[in-house]
């Protein structure tokens, strides 16, 4: 009878130990799939967060406006917007994607450019902000300084009328020309009065200056499309002075049509384009090329 009730007795203890071997299976079992719970309902959420997102659509040249715009898309996705930016690589098609309706807001472009756009296709968008200010320059092609410039040298210049008003300014200011009294801001080659070098000024639309360099002397380019096509700043032979007449009037601005001055989404975006990490962003990546204009 001992043995017997020894083997009844070891095989209840073993009984128990599978049994307790399976309860902490089990219970593993148990936490992984909560874990897995958890997981899946943190994903969730965040999906649905991310679907909660506005769109805010901003139309912009790749550089350096759509690279600043990218900088603040946290900013916005914690003001309750998903910034989509659309890049163009001309001044005009996003100001008619805005005005049609297709997007939000522009960003690429400043007041006076603003204005001959308005005029010329009977159109009403206005500025909500200036945001910052990209020096024009001089840069050298086949000539490598001012002070070599001969008869009947070459330079380049934007083909539209603001900015070819900002590039003789420019050129006037280092001594290549002299504009009529009162040409300013709307000077175009008609209004020069003086060239004493018989310099041939070639009209180029702003988005090629950079590519016309070989072929010219020298070519005054818009900042964001020499940031594109990666001159610096420091190269230029002769940049707009930040007290000029220019540097106060081209600042880029924020695009929009009349009636969404002032509601949420164009506040959300300027405050983001006008924040202390905007502008920490111009200053770090531009060295001088992009200026903060707040």
């Amino acid at each position: 009878m001992r043995k017997p009730l020894y083997l009844l007795t070891a095989a209840v203890l073993a009984l128990s130990t599978l049994g307790a071997c399976g309860t902490k299976s089990d219970a593993d079992s148990s936490s992984a799939k909560s874990s897995s719970k958890e997981t899946d309902a943190a994903s969730s959420a965040e999906k649905t967060s991310s679907e909660e997102l506005e769109d805010l659509v901003v139309g912009a040249t790749p550089s350096p406006h759509a690279e600043i715009l990218e900088a603040v898309k946290d900013t916005l996705k914690e003001k309750g917007y998903n910034l989509v930016i659309k890049e163009y690589t001309d001044y005009v098609q996003p100001d008619m994607a805005l005005d049609s309706g297709d997007i939000d807001a522009t960003y690429h472009q400043h007041q006076p450019f603003l204005d001959q756009f308005n005029e010329e296709h009977k159109t009403d968008l206005v500025s909500a902000a200036s945001i910052h200010y990209e020096p024009f320059g001089i840069y050298a092609g086949k000539t490598k300084s001012l002070d070599d410039v001969k008869e009947g040298a070459q330079i380049a210049v934007p083909n539209d009328v603001s900015n070819e008003a900002r590039a003789l300014l420019l050129l006037q200011d280092n001594g290549l020309l002299t504009l009529k009294d009162g040409a300013d801001l709307n000077a175009t080659t008609k209004d020069i009065e003086k060239n004493d070098k018989n310099i041939k000024f070639v009209e180029v639309d702003a988005a090629q200056l950079p590519r016309s360099l070989a072929d010219v002397d020298l070519a005054v380019i818009n900042g964001n499309y020499a940031i594109d096509a990666g001159l610096k700043i420091s190269d230029a032979l002769a940049t707009e002075d930040a007290s000029s007449v220019a540097a106060t009037t081209y600042s880029n601005i924020v695009a929009v049509r009349k009636d969404d001055k002032d509601n949420e989404k164009t506040k959300a975006l300027v405050e983001a384009l006008t924040s202390d990490t905007a502008k920490k962003f111009m200053e770090d990546k531009y060295a001088g090329a992009v200026v903060p204009s707040f």
